[in-house]
């Protein structure tokens, strides 16, 4: 399927998308609610505009009115005009007509935007179906063409899959291909990187970039991620309490910001320190001044002494035989007391895995796991429950971890009513009043429901439950890559804050490099079940000993145009080269 070149917007302003005066406003049982005002911008042909603002900014809302998929409580007024066609007020049958065909989504998360019981071939073929009269044949063969244009390997093949046959990102891969399936003019893509390892998320920015420019298709994206704004936006509008509060060029909005939300906004994003060609000898100094310096005995910094978790050798076998999957191959690793170890890497590196063991919820095949002094493997199933009593967990999703059937107070109390029985009522009360005291969220919050509460008081809901029990290991599974920038830095001081009072060994899960470097004082970098490479953070990832590691900080955008343009050319040099010197 040949690809069709849009022009470019003309002088006199012919646009894609025209939002003017855009308001959207819920009707609830406590009364109405503006979760949209005075909204009002525009996407050319072949230009990307990043919408950007914290949860519950309003920027979802306006992705949602501009595709005509508002709920039923919801009343849009003003214009939303996509193509000629104004979406507010347009009946369904015009609606049905225009999705899929002259404006399509890339939702964030691709298992849920994909039928699991049909194949991923016979899903795009529909959608070409639902606009085109085409045979069930042409359809079929345009969705192999459609899966070769996105980048999967083998797409006769892969046609024919079911979406859980397939890894994240291709899963991602097939989302886009079918929403450019019938050409559109406008593309809409909420957060479509957030669910993705680094590496991964510079591919799908890479294939959205040149689908742009090959078919100019308008893109409004509506992303949290400011390195992603910077590798991929034109101009960024930037919400702030359901209205547009700046918006201008990528540069001049990024570098030089005017309004004062924006600057707090940008001041709140981590932002991974690359060093250029400095020698090594520069990089066993700075090892030094962090490992001898006056941050040595902060939180995070490692004591010497019985390390509350370690890993020594561990291999991890699932399945027999030839169809065996070697999860963790030789890992080792110690976390100690008052320390936070970052374990990174892409998705199947093994880190989860490797935090499971850690946990004991995973018997290692091979080689041992020490949990605060007791060998796992020759402890018995009873002193092994009170050894967990001593691990806090916290999850990357709130909201699959929390019971919605629970108030607050309830899921904050499980873990005292499981490991210790004997505490009254009013005991475990006041205990969870004071955790809740402790991740700055007020009391009154114990009485009410998870789904009442933002993402950020979720995860902080979920913080105090991990560490009512005073844990001496805290192991945190992903916790801030579902949160926007202001709401992840507050989480994540919490979080330091606590671990200086409290002094408790930390486990940090994370494809976030950048997190990764401002939280962990120790790193871990994994691959394919192994630990590529491991030290200091500020060595490690400053001046890093592999090439995939090299790699994996090449693919991280950072919030600066400027800087991650040239960032980009230059790691797809790399990728250019070692294909030749692949195909040589």
């Amino acid at each position: 399927m040949s690809a069709v070149r849009r022009p470019a917007a003309d002088a006199s302003g012919g646009h894609i998308l025209d939002l003017d005066d855009l308001g959207v406003v819920f009707t609830t049982e406590t009364g109405p609610v503006q979760a949209v005002r005075g909204v009002s911008l525009h996407v050319a042909p072949g230009e990307t505009l990043a919408l950007v603002g914290e949860s519950g900014s309003g920027k979802s809302t306006v992705a949602l009115a501009a595709m005509g998929l508002l709920s039923g409580n919801a009343r849009a007024t003003g214009r939303a005009v996509v193509d000629g066609t104004d979406i507010v007020g347009a009946d369904e049958e015009r609606l049905s007509g225009l999705r899929g065909s002259t404006v399509s989504m890339v939702f964030q998360e691709p298992a849920t935007a994909l039928d699991p019981l049909t194949r991923v071939g016979k899903q795009i073929a529909e959608v070409i179906r639902n606009h085109r009269r085409v045979s069930a044949a042409d359809a079929a063969e345009r969705a192999v063409e459609l899966l070769r244009r996105v980048g999967i390997p083998e797409p006769e093949q892969r046609a024919r899959a079911y979406p859980f046959q397939l890894s994240g990102g291709q899963r991602q891969r097939v989302v886009i291909a079918m929403a450019i399936a019938n050409e559109p003019a406008l593309l809409i893509a909420d957060e479509p990187t957030t669910a993705l390892d680094v590496t991964v998320q510079a591919e799908i920015l890479d294939l959205l970039r040149r689908l742009a420019e090959e078919t100019g298709t308008g893109v409004l994206l509506v992303t949290h991620n400011m390195g992603v704004v910077a590798d991929f936006a034109d101009r960024v509008a930037v919400m702030y309490q359901g209205a547009i509060v700046e918006t201008g060029p990528v540069e001049d909005v990024l570098l030089r910001p005017s309004h004062d939300y924006t600057k707090r906004l940008l001041s709140a994003v981590p932002r991974l320190s690359v060093a250029e060609a400095v020698g090594a000898a520069r990089a066993d100094e700075q090892a030094d001044e962090q490992a001898d310096g006056p941050g040595a005995d902060a939180p995070g910094a490692a004591p010497a002494g019985q390390p509350a978790v370690e890993l020594t050798d561990v291999s991890v076998v699932f399945g027999r035989g030839k169809q065996a999957v070697h999860a963790l191959k030789g890992v080792s690793f110690a976390v100690h007391p008052g320390e936070t170890l970052g374990l990174v890497g892409e998705s199947g590196s093994g880190k989860s895995s490797a935090s499971r063991v850690a946990l004991g919820l995973i018997a290692p095949t091979a080689g041992s796991v020490t949990l605060f002094g007791a060998d796992l493997a020759r402890t018995r199933a009873r002193a092994r429950r009170a050894l967990r009593a001593g691990i806090g967990v916290v999850l990357q999703d709130p909201v699959a971890s929390l019971d919605a059937r629970m108030t607050v107070g309830e899921c904050v109390a499980e873990p005292l009513r499981i490991h210790r029985r004997k505490l009254s009522g009013r005991e475990r009360e006041a205990l969870v009043a004071a955790v809740l005291d402790r991740v700055r969220l007020p009391r009154e919050v114990a009485r009410r429901t998870p789904r009442e509460l933002s993402g950020g008081q979720r995860q902080r809901v979920s913080l105090a439950r991990a560490l009512v029990l005073e844990p001496r290991l805290l192991v945190a599974d992903e916790p801030t890559s579902a949160l926007d920038v202001s709401v992840q830095e507050a989480v994540l001081e919490v979080i330091g804050e606590l671990q200086e009072e409290l002094g408790f060994a930390c486990l940090f899960v994370s494809h976030d490099l950048a997190v990764v470097q401002q939280f962990a004082r120790r790193v871990v970098v994994m691959r394919a079940g192994r630990a590529e490479e491991q030290g200091l953070t500020s060595a490690t990832l400053l001046h890093p000993e592999t090439d995939y590691t090299r790699r994996l900080l090449a693919a991280v955008p950072v919030p600066d145009p400027v800087v991650q343009r040239g960032r980009r050319a230059e790691r797809l040099a790399t990728l250019a080269a070692g294909r030749t010197e692949e195909q040589g």
